[in-house]
């Protein structure tokens, strides 16, 4: 059997997973928000896991490697099994923060028990990354696999006439079209350099105008793919820079 099989009687065994969101059920138990590798976002009863002897307890750790196994036919299945997997520094700070805003993008955006193995790995990768202190050009990354792995595709080769992005020039980046020629365009969509849709491409953001502007788009398009609504983590980001 390789991890992740389902088994007869809708069992999975051991299958990578991260927690993403645990919150209290009845009076000893969790439901947690889990991201798996092979079964993408799913709900899961942690029975007793609140209880002080309780096997689960100490191990539904956000932003640690985890083999979960779980039976059930309904939305919610149950968890029979969890193991820390290990070799993942705990985090703290501003890493604890950048993994709290990655979770909440898995939550509010990846559809539940929509596979995506690839995103797993990137999601994995980014929290190693930030347990040796977090870099913006880490989110951005993300990002960009984010918005790739969920459909919403960004163009950054060429323009939405399908000519080859120029470096040199100027580009308003419509969600709808892609980017468009600056002088071609009158409406409120976020300004972006062809350099930087090319780094943005490359993953290379040493200049930091690259990083800014791509942090500028980025942000433009998961507000809209949100419809409106704010990310928590950027609100308590806002508050802790206020005077």
């Amino acid at each position: 059997m390789t991890q992740g099989q389902v088994t007869q009687g809708h069992k999975v065994d051991g299958q990578p997973a991260f927690v993403l969101h645990a919150y209290p059920f009845r009076e000893t138990s969790l439901i947690v928000e889990a991201f798996a590798r092979d079964f993408g976002r799913v709900a899961l009863l942690a029975r007793g896991a609140r209880r002080p002897r309780s096997a689960l307890r100490g191990v539904l750790m956000a932003f640690q490697p985890l083999e979960l196994s779980w039976a059930g036919k309904g939305e919610i299945k149950t968890i029979i099994k969890a193991e820390w997997q290990g070799g993942q520094p705990l985090l703290s700070g501003r890493a604890l923060f950048c993994g709290y805003y990655l979770n909440e993008l898995l939550l509010d955006l990846l559809p539940r028990e929509d596979a995506h193995g690839r995103l797993f790995s990137v999601y994995a990768d980014t929290l190693r990354r930030f347990a040796d202190g977090p870099k913006e050009s880490d989110i951005r990354l993300f990002e960009r696999s984010f918005l790739q792995e969920l459909g919403y595709g960004l163009t950054l080769k060429h323009d939405e006439k399908g000519q080859p992005i120029d470096r040199a020039l100027y580009y308003a980046y419509e969600i709808e079209r892609g980017p468009v020629r600056a002088r071609e365009t009158g409406g409120a969509a976020p300004m972006v350099s062809g350099k930087t849709l090319a780094d943005l491409d490359a993953g290379d953001f040493s200049d930091p105008r690259s990083l800014l502007e791509a942090k500028h788009l980025m942000r433009t398009l998961i507000a809209h793919y949100l419809g409106g609504k704010g990310l928590e983590t950027r609100k308590i980001f806002l508050e802790l820079q206020e005077p």
